[in-house]
């Protein structure tokens, strides 16, 4: 098998930057000729093993950042963007994407933005009668895409915040938590109550009260404190943060306050290096990691999907969160796998037979149109009501890796993953997906030319080329 080339320009410069030097000085602490220093960082030429080896021994830099989604997450929301009519068959080719991701991530992210905007433009448009004679009927990016877009471009993971709640939890122990969040609110004056409430926490600032409801189970009690500790004590930290993100409206600024207290509250609860060291020991099982930590299977999987502190990352994983109807809620790919920025995902994809099985783990093995294999586990994590006739809330989550990691996971045993056919083809969506005899595909591909016989009817209406 060919070994990938890594070129990593942007990533090399902004090393260099970052760290004060010339493309001279740079060049010569690394062993390479200035010409040579110059062509990697425009990739012209990949970065080379003993660059790697250099920038390791010189810096102690973790080289794993070299080899960061930012670029492919980058594609993959350009090849979706691209797949709107609006572009008809003015497509780039997959090259020219890459080599834009690489060498101008700045202009990739101004384009996606520029579309968003276009995006809100049509929705608004679509319902006009709605906006005429608003005085907020302007074009603006979506906050809650916006925010969740500053969580994907951070890798999931938020050090100084991840750090703050680590120090927070020392050695407590998840039984432990609880009362020192409780303790903790106390110290500055607020007092917690239980009661028979609908709302899951309501925080009263005017009596210093923070009300919990005991439908709630107690993993969610004890979450909630956390999180409204994180709004009362870390607030200096978190507004330094919302100071850097730069959102473009005080919506998106407040919805990312609510996010990076949420942060706080999960890693309070499954401290980096305790949560790391227990997911090695116990193979990434979910349900061990739930029992031990106190959390939920949700939460368990969220956090594993943020273990890329540097120097200490874990297993790179995908996480995703999905409803009924495929929408996708919640999202984050530390992998070559990126999910589809608006709507649905690949239907074969099994987090959507979730719902089927409740209750049960689904494990499948599944195969990418770039040929990168994956092992994939969904479950649902359907959220009662509290009360008969209350309202379900159902969800399905899925958590993943590259299969070169399955010997570090429970859930890999027993399976035949030396089979080929044991590989599911998933996509990401229909419009970027490249397989042109796939049973369940909905829109045709966008980069291929289509033929259609009104004599025959095939798996699909048409042929594609």
């Amino acid at each position: 098998m060919a070994t990938q080339k890594l070129y990593a320009g942007a990533k090399l410069r902004e090393t260099r930057q970052r760290l004060g030097l010339t493309q001279k000085d740079f060049a010569a602490k690394l062993g390479v000729s200035l010409p040579y220093l110059n062509q990697m960082e425009n990739n012209n030429r990949p970065v080379s093993t003993p660059v790697v080896l250099a920038l390791a021994q010189e810096f102690g830099f973790d080289v794993t950042e070299l080899s960061t989604g930012d670029a492919e997450r980058l594609v993959s929301d350009m090849r979706e963007a691209m797949a709107d009519p609006l572009f008809g068959d003015t497509t780039p080719p997959l090259a020219d994407l890459r080599l834009t991701a690489s060498n101008a991530p700045a202009l990739a992210r101004a384009f996606l933005d520029l579309h968003r905007a276009y995006r809100q433009t049509h929705e608004r448009l679509a319902s006009l009668d709605e906006a005429l004679g608003r005085e907020d009927a302007r074009i603006q990016p979506s906050p809650w895409e916006e925010v969740r877009d500053f969580f994907h471009y951070c890798d999931n993971y938020i050090d100084a915040v991840d750090r703050a709640a680590e120090r927070f939890a020392g050695s407590a122990g998840p039984r432990g938590l609880a009362a020192r969040a409780e303790a903790a609110l106390a110290q500055v004056g607020v007092s917690v109550l239980r009661a028979d409430a609908v709302a899951i926490r309501h925080y009263d600032a005017n009596l210093r009260r923070l009300t919990l409801s005991a439908r709630a189970a107690p993993e969610t009690q004890g979450f909630q404190m956390l999180l409204q500790l994180a709004l009362l004590t870390q607030d200096p930290l978190i507004e330094a943060t919302l100071d850097l993100a730069r959102f473009h409206t005080d919506e998106a600024r407040a919805i990312a306050k609510i996010g990076l207290a949420n942060y706080f509250a999960g890693a309070a609860l499954m401290p980096y290096g305790a949560f790391l060291t227990a997911a090695q020991e116990t193979r990434h099982d979910l349900e061990l990691l739930a029992h031990r930590f106190g959390a939920s299977i949700e939460q368990v999987a969220h956090r594993l999907s943020t273990l890329q502190r540097p120097g200490a990352k874990g297993i790179p994983f995908f996480f995703v969160r999905v409803d009924q109807a495929g929408t996708i809620t919640k999202r984050h790919s530390a992998t070559r796998l990126q999910f589809a920025r608006f709507g649905g995902g690949c239907p074969l994809w099994n987090v959507h037979q979730a719902f089927e099985t409740p209750g049960r783990f689904l494990r499948q093995l599944a195969e990418t149109p770039d040929g990168v294999r994956y092992i994939s586990l969904a479950r649902d994590v359907s959220k009662s009501g509290g009360s008969f006739g209350a309202p379900v809330r159902r969800f399905a989550i899925a958590l993943g890796c590259e299969v070169r990691h399955a010997g570090a996971l429970v859930f890999a045993d027993g399976l035949d993953m030396d089979a080929p056919r044991a590989f599911e083809p998933i996509g990401i969506s229909c419009r970027i997906c490249e397989r042109i005899n796939c049973h369940q595909r909905s829109v045709p591909p966008l980069e291929r030319r289509l033929t259609v016989n009104p004599n025959t009817r095939g798996v699909l209406p048409y042929d594609v080329e």
